[in-house]
């Protein structure tokens, strides 16, 4: 039996093993005439784990048969970077491509640390492909970032995630000397969550766990053995996501029971506390809204509270928010209506600004009917006017639609009043 985990005996040696992010290295994709140009930029692969962030650094320095260092941001320091800089500049001859430095888990960096990259990165001693899971937006300084370009990996999709396993099952050295039936795939697909690592752990557990080497897999059988192997919280992959999910579910279900457990998982697991209080600010935005404004600012200065403190004491930063969130009223309104509005704009294009409500700054623009007939708001009775602001093909179009909270209904009745036909429903 060999040693090594399935995920690593069926890790990809060319770009046609690799499976998924066809957008990205798929036929004519732009990543992919990136790389068969041979000249690459530095880049940021951003995604969730088991997605192939490593798989691909590998394959792009093999391809371009580049010299490949790897340093995980987890356990190296400012030293480790500049003894890699120095192999590097020792190594490359006169007038070849630079080595490739690839860095996991980069946004654990601190700021010195990613500032020590800043050098090498622009005078080309090598180009840099970092891995992170977190929005470099947030976690990656700007010099850096700008120096950069972010490509983003998604989760597998079903069909993928499906034609993997059959894969692992045919090529595998040690699969394929079993009798492996997927009866049922749902229970795996589920649990691996678009995780190709995991797809592959969960399928070397369920395997190793049988005596007979003839293994039916169903949906029961793997819900059974996961009960038996439960993993313990995992910041860096495995429940990372899962119970960051559990955790919003929660909240969003108003039940501050549940969204205190599982806050109090992350905590005990050693979560970065800007990652928890930054999803709250989304939560606030996406799922209460306009049911509460005050959501968002009591979770945006969570967010600024954490940060400046940091644990012990933003647990009790954290406890209090997740609990104000879970007790509010919930909306998704104004979610629901900026991506209304940009599957309008999609199917509708460029449409015209209505001449009235264009600017007008100069004498031609004036006599070319711009802001001709505009009607000032705050110059007619309760500082408001009917008068159209979409464009012409779509100016009766309702994208905001209010819910039914106690703030919303107040919206409603306010926008019935004065727009009257467009909110009488």
């Amino acid at each position: 039996m060999s040693n090594q985990p399935l995920a690593e005996r069926l890790r990809p040696k060319t770009f046609a093993d690799y499976a998924g992010q066809k957008h990205l290295i798929g036929e004519n994709s732009i990543l992919r005439k990136i790389i068969d140009s041979g000249n690459i930029p530095s880049m940021i692969f951003w995604g969730p784990p088991g997605v192939g962030k490593t798989t691909l650094a590998r394959l792009i320095a093999n391809h371009l048969e580049r010299p490949f260092y790897t340093l995980s941001a987890i356990n190296s320091g400012v030293k480790d970077v500049r003894e890699i800089f120095e192999k590097a500049k020792s190594s490359r001859f006169f007038s070849t491509h630079p080595p490739i430095l690839f860095i996991d888990e980069i946004h654990r960096f601190s700021k010195s640390q990613q500032d020590s990259l800043l050098g090498a990165v622009e005078d080309g001693t090598v180009t840099l492909i970092g891995a992170t899971t977190e929005n470099p937006s947030f976690e990656i300084i700007s010099p850096l970032l700008s120096r950069c370009q972010v490509y983003v990996l998604k989760n597998l999709e079903k069909d993928e995630l499906v034609e993997l396993l059959l894969s692992a099952i045919k090529k595998d050295i040690e699969l394929k000397t079993k009798k492996i039936t997927i009866k049922e795939p749902e229970a795996i697909l589920r649990y691996s969550g678009g995780d190709a690592r995991k797809l592959l752990n969960i399928l070397e557990l369920i395997v190793n766990s049988e005596s007979s080497d003839k293994i039916v897999i169903t949906n029961n059988k793997v819900v059974e053995k996961l009960q038996e192997n439960i993993a313990l919280y995992d910041k860096n992959g495995e429940q990372h996501y899962d119970i960051i999910s559990a955790f919003i579910k929660s909240i969003r279900g108003s039940d501050p029971n549940a969204a205190v457990y599982w806050l109090a998982r992350m905590i005990s697991g050693g979560e970065d506390v800007k990652f928890i209080a930054r999803r709250m600010v989304i939560l606030a935005s996406e799922d209460i809204g306009l049911a509460n404004p005050n959501a968002l600012l009591l979770a945006t200065s969570c967010f600024q509270a954490v940060t400046m403190i940091g644990y012990p004491e933003a647990r009790i930063i954290l406890s209090e928010a997740a609990i104000y969130l879970a007790n509010s009223a919930k909306s998704n309104s104004a979610y629901s209506a900026i991506d209304e509005a940009l599957e309008l704009v999609k199917n509708t294009g460029d449409l015209p600004v209505p001449l009235h409500i264009r600017n007008a700054p100069t004498k031609l623009m004036k006599d070319l009917g711009y802001g001709k007939n505009y009607k000032y708001a705050h110059s007619y009775e309760g500082n408001f006017v009917d008068s159209d602001f979409l464009p012409e093909k779509i100016k009766k179009t309702t994208i905001y639609k209010p819910q039914e909270n106690a703030r919303e209904k107040e919206h409603r009745a306010y926008l019935s009043k004065i727009w009257k036909d467009r909110y009488d429903y």
